[in-house]
């Protein structure tokens, strides 16, 4: 199976064929990937060098012209390195674009810490307007990402090479995946099948978000209205990115809500992506440890 940004690739470079409002603005990361696409519209596919904050003006300024940018770079890169830009190039011009990143919270562990983003959602949540896309597999990463850049909206589709085995059908709400009445597992991309793996013999209700701002309020109140009002965000990002979010969703109600994630303890010992999931908690294993004790609280 090729991965996220595999088909992030080669969807843009088919899309930069059929669009002439696209742009491509890289900062060196999978240039390699688009030297076809460079060589076809050398005026719509821009590398700026490592220099991320030049990357998100230089896409502000051709949204500015009227073009639909995309701007893809490591998460870390894309939106923690450059924020002053996204904040005043895209938000305060009143201009739209699409971010893609790649890297997700520990995709590249040998990397070190500078290749590494658990913050970036969170981070994007103090801006107005952001929808974001956190898909599952790279069928979705496709479906949203041709969504993404034929709307006129400011959009985050973040890539991981963490993927679910299979491909779910890509809503823009939470989809309902399983029914129980023990309390509501929200997974958000590619933590359902772990979601899944945790929770098997548990009553619970297992809703799918590949789409996590906006976030769906109504269909977690109506899973709630069936279930017991306790509630687990299994985030695969920073942990309790969308409690609030959760809680002004259930504000109506008694409930509970507990946010899983990655902790902001950094994991200094870098090893693979599975042992990082291990030690953070997000392995099958040690979610069903915690979302079973938080249930029978």
């Amino acid at each position: 199976m090729d991965t996220m940004r595999d088909r992030f690739i080669a969807t843009t470079g088919r899309l930069l064929d059929d669009d002439p409002r696209l742009a491509l603005v890289l900062a060196e990361i999978s240039r390699d990937g688009f030297q076809q696409a460079e060589r076809r519209h050398p005026d719509r596919v821009i590398n700026v060098g490592i220099r991320e904050q030049l990357l998100i003006g230089a896409g502000g300024g051709l949204a500015l012209t009227g073009m639909r940018p995309i701007m893809h770079t490591f998460a870390s890169f894309l939106v923690e390195r450059p924020f002053e830009q996204l904040k005043l190039d895209f938000g305060h011009q009143g201009v739209s674009g699409v971010l893609v990143s790649a890297g997700a919270s520990y995709d590249w562990p040998a990397g070190g810490f500078t290749h590494m983003s658990p913050g970036d959602v969170a981070l994007l949540d103090t801006l107005d307007g952001w929808t974001v896309h956190v898909p599952g597999h790279p069928d979705e990463a496709e479906t949203l990402l041709r969504r993404a850049v034929a709307g006129d909206e400011l959009v985050y589709v973040r890539l991981s090479l963490q993927s679910n085995a299979s491909p779910h059908p890509v809503s823009p709400g939470f989809a309902t995946v399983r029914e129980g009445r023990d309390g509501v597992v929200v997974a958000v991309g590619p933590m359902l099948d772990n979601v899944l793996a945790a929770t098997e013999g548990i009553d619970v209700t297992v809703l799918y978000a590949t789409t996590i701002r906006p976030f769906d309020g109504p269909a977690l109140h109506r899973a709630v209205d069936g279930a017991r009002p306790d509630v687990v965000l299994v985030e695969p990002y920073l942990a309790g990115t969308s409690t609030a979010a959760a809680n002004d969703a259930l504000a109506a109600l008694p409930h509970r809500v507990l946010g899983l994630g990655v902790s902001r303890r950094e994991l200094r010992t870098y090893g693979s992506i599975d042992e990082h999931l291990v030690g953070q908690g997000l392995d099958p294993t040690g979610l069903r440890g915690r979302i079973t004790s938080f249930l029978g609280g």
